[in-house]
């Protein structure tokens, strides 16, 4: 498939705030993204079966009442959940960042371990430090991870802005989650080691935990925004790197974007 013709759709209202840049960093590599308001999913004027790539955006949605993604999971699972089970089922892909992570977590499309994608596993606490962070940090990309979106990725970093971003689950579900290299990414350090201290692990995430998928590796859920480092000159560094000569032709985040469209043009 050409990218041109890669439909990639970005859920757009109730408090959500990522649109423009989520639908930029689909354009960037080659998609053809789409701005829809939930609503108009649910009333039936669009149908997920248009698309090949599903963006679960950032952003407060429902104002984090009830817990972070919590209303807006429960609007998606009791009024779109045959489509997005079929969307599943047809092998397309998936991403929620920040507000979308925790989403897919609320829905239980993520870690999803024994592929009910409805059921809820994990969840993101608030983050240990107390207060909302707006930060950057670095990630480390597992190797062994299924996931589509961070292949042939190792370390970079990005920026994060949450209060609730603590990945918790049961220890049960936690080893379980391990041993199937379903921890995609992980917080870090700059020298490449894992991050158990604040702030490189900025809300205190089991197991460094900043991003997970579930087994299949077309689901991906992650709290740092990808979108929002698209250009070098997103970074607070860009001056000093440009002064070093290392200064980058895009952003970290555009990767895990031209993943996606690789994985849909190769086989759809």
């Amino acid at each position: 498939m050409d990218k041109k013709q890669i439909k990639a759709l970005v859920i757009t209202g109730f408090g959500l705030n990522c649109e423009t840049e989520t639908a930029a960093a689909c354009k960037l590599v080659g998609m053809t993204p789409e701005k829809i308001h939930l609503n108009d999913l649910i009333a039936g004027k669009r149908s997920l079966e248009e698309f090949h790539f599903l963006c679960f955006i950032g952003g407060f949605s429902f104002g984090d009442h009830l817990g972070s993604g919590t209303v807006f999971a429960n609007r998606v699972k009791f009024q779109l959940q045959d489509q997005l089970q079929k969307f599943v089922d047809d092998g397309k892909l998936v991403i929620g960042i920040c507000n979308g992570f925790q989403t897919l977590t609320r829905l239980g499309m993520v870690p999803a371990l024994h592929g009910d994608y409805f059921t809820q596993e994990a969840a993101l606490a608030h983050n240990d430090c107390g207060v909302f962070r707006d930060d950057w940090c670095y990630l480390k990309a597992e190797k062994a991870s299924p996931c589509v979106f961070t292949r042939n990725m190792e370390q970079f970093k990005l920026p994060l802005r949450h209060g609730e971003g603590k990945f918790v689950a049961t220890p049960e579900v936690m080893a379980e989650i391990e041993a199937n290299n379903q921890v995609a990414l992980r917080y870090c350090n700059a020298d490449g080691s894992i991050a158990t201290e604040f702030p490189a692990n900025p809300n205190g995430s089991t197991n460094a935990i900043a991003g997970i998928c579930d087994k299949t590796g077309r689901i991906f859920g992650l709290m740092p925004h990808p979108e929002a480092f698209l250009s070098p000159f997103n970074s607070p560094d860009w001056t000093r790197d440009r002064a070093n000569g290392k200064i980058a032709e895009e952003g970290d985040g555009v990767m895990i974007f031209r993943n996606a469209a690789d994985y849909i043009a190769e086989n759809f």
